[in-house]
C-alpha cells in the first residue's frame, strides 16, 4: 500500500469581471448595464506520484524528495494530488509500483533512484500518455525526462570546509555504489579539500548498498579509527553524522541539513532542492507544455546549496565556502578545471590537462579516483 499525501491547501482562482457600462446618449438616465463575468477554464487536477527507494526518514536523500513533493502540494493547492510510495527495492518491485501508479491515474511520476530507470522505460512504454521523471536516470524516451544535480559542485565546496578544519588532514568517505555519480562527488571533495590543504587525504569505504544504517556507522566507526577527524558520506541515512557526534568527529552533512542529529558534529551541509524543479514539472502536464528532456542542474540553478555550518566553523571558514559557492554559481569556479598543472588520479595518470576543464560527457562517465584518495575502485 502507498500512502496518498495529498494536501489540503486550496489555491485561490480569481477571474476578472469584465465591465461594460452602456449609457444612452439621449437618455442620460439609462442604467448602467454589465455583462456576465467571463468563466475561465478550469485548471485540471494533476495526480502525481513519486516511489522512494528508503523510508521517508528525519533528513537524508529521500527526505529532500518528499520535501520536493510537498513543495508542489504548497504550490498547486487543490489542482495538485500526490502519492508517494516509500522504501521500494530497486528491480521488480520498482516496475510492480510504478506499474500500479501509472495504472491507477497518475498524470505523472517521479522515479528518483538511479535504479529505477530500466523499471520506469520498461513502464512507459506501456502507458504513453503518462509522463515520467526519471531522477539520476540517463536514459529518455517520448514520455520520459531525466533530471539530476551537480553534487560534484556540492562536493567540492565541502571539500574547502573539511580541508580547513581537519587537524589530521585525512577524511573518510562512507561510499554507496562505485557509479559516475559518486566518483564525482569523492574526487570533488579530495579536490576542494586539496585546493586549501595539498597534502590531504581521503580514506574510502564502500558499502554497495544506498541505505543500511548499521553497515554505514560501522564504516564510519572504522574510518574514525584510522586517523580520521571528518568525514563524507553517499548514503540514504544519518547514520554518519550520528557516528561522527557519538566519537566527537566531524562530519558534512549529505542531502539534508543535519544538525539535529548531529549538533555538534556537522561543519556544513550540501543540500538538494527539488521543489521548484517537480512544481515546474507538474504545472507543465496541468498546462499541457510538459515535453522530454535532460536537466542537469547544479548552484547556479539552485539545485545544489550549500550552507548550514555548525558552530565550531569560524567565520572566515564560512566566509571562504560561500564566496566559492558564488564562483561556482558563475561559472568563474569549476570543481574539475585543472590550473597550472594538470589533475591526476591517484595511480599518477593524467586526467584532466593543465589550464583544461573536464566537459559534461567526461564527468558523467568518471571512472577514476583523484590523487590523494587512498584505495582502488572495486571492478
Amino acid at each position: 500500500m502507498y500512502k496518498n499525501l495529498a494536501t489540503a491547501l486550496r489555491a485561490a482562482c480569481v477571474s476578472a469581471l469584465a465591465g461594460a457600462c452602456l449609457i444612452s446618449p439621449v437618455f442620460s438616465q439609462t442604467p448602467t448595464q454589465t455583462e456576465a463575468p467571463a468563466k475561465a477554464a478550469p485548471l485540471q487536477v494533476v495526480k502525481a506520484g513519486f516511489v522512494y527507494v528508503t523510508p521517508v526518514t528525519e533528513a537524508g536523500w529521500t527526505r529532500q524528495h518528499d520535501e520536493g513533493r510537498k513543495a508542489v502540494e504548497a504550490a498547486l493547492g487543490a489542482h495538485v494530488k500526490t502519492t508517494f510510495v516509500e522504501n521500494v527495492p530497486e528491480g521488480a518491485d520498482a516496475e510492480r509500483v510504478i506499474r500500479d501508479l501509472a495504472a491507477t491515474g497518475h498524470q505523472i511520476i517521479f522515479t528518483p533512484s538511479f535504479g529505477y530507470m530500466e523499471p520506469t522505460l520498461k513502464v512507459a512504454q506501456d502507458y504513453p500518455g503518462v509522463k515520467f521523471e526519471s531522477i539520476t536516470g540517463y536514459k529518455t524516451t517520448a514520455n520520459v525526462a531525466t533530471a539530476n544535480a551537480r553534487y560534484y559542485e556540492g562536493r567540492y565546496l565541502a571539500g574547502i570546509a573539511a580541508g580547513r578544519m581537519s587537524k589530521t588532514g585525512v577524511a573518510g568517505f562512507v561510499a554507496g555504489f562505485p557509479i559516475p555519480e559518486v566518483l564525482q562527488g569523492i574526487n570533488a571533495f579530495a579536490l576542494g579539500m586539496r585546493s586549501v590543504n595539498p597534502k590531504a587525504r581521503v580514506k574510502v569505504v564502500w558499502l554497495n548498498v544506498w541505505f543500511d544504517p548499521p553497515k554505514e556507522r560501522d564504516a564510519a566507526m572504522a574510518l574514525f579509527n584510522q586517523d580520521v577527524d571528518v568525514i563524507a558520506f553517499h548514503t540514504g541515512s544519518t547514520a554518519v553524522m550520528a557516528a561522527a557526534q557519538e566519537r566527537g568527529k566531524m562530519a558534512v552533512a549529505y542531502h539534508s541539513d543535519m544538525r539535529r542529529t548531529g549538533p555538534d558534529a556537522q561543519i556544513v551541509a550540501i543540500t538538494h532542492q527539488w521543489g521548484n524543479y517537480y512544481t515546474e514539472r507538474v504545472r507543465a502536464v496541468q498546462n499541457g507544455s510538459w515535453k522530454s528532456g535532460n536537466v542537469w542542474g547544479g548552484v547556479r540553478e539552485g539545485m545544489i546549496r550549500v550552507g548550514d555550518f555548525g558552530s565550531r566553523v569560524p567565520a572566515a571558514v564560512q566566509k571562504e565556502v560561500l564566496a566559492a559557492q558564488k564562483a561556482v554559481g558563475a561559472g568563474r569556479l569549476h570543481p574539475f578545471r585543472a590550473g597550472k598543472s594538470p589533475v591526476r588520479d591517484n595511480e599518477g595518470h593524467e586526467v584532466i590537462p593543465a589550464g583544461q576543464t573536464l566537459s559534461d560527457p567526461q564527468i558523467l562517465q568518471m571512472n577514476w579516483l583523484a590523487e590523494g584518495v587512498q584505495g582502488k575502485l572495486p571492478r
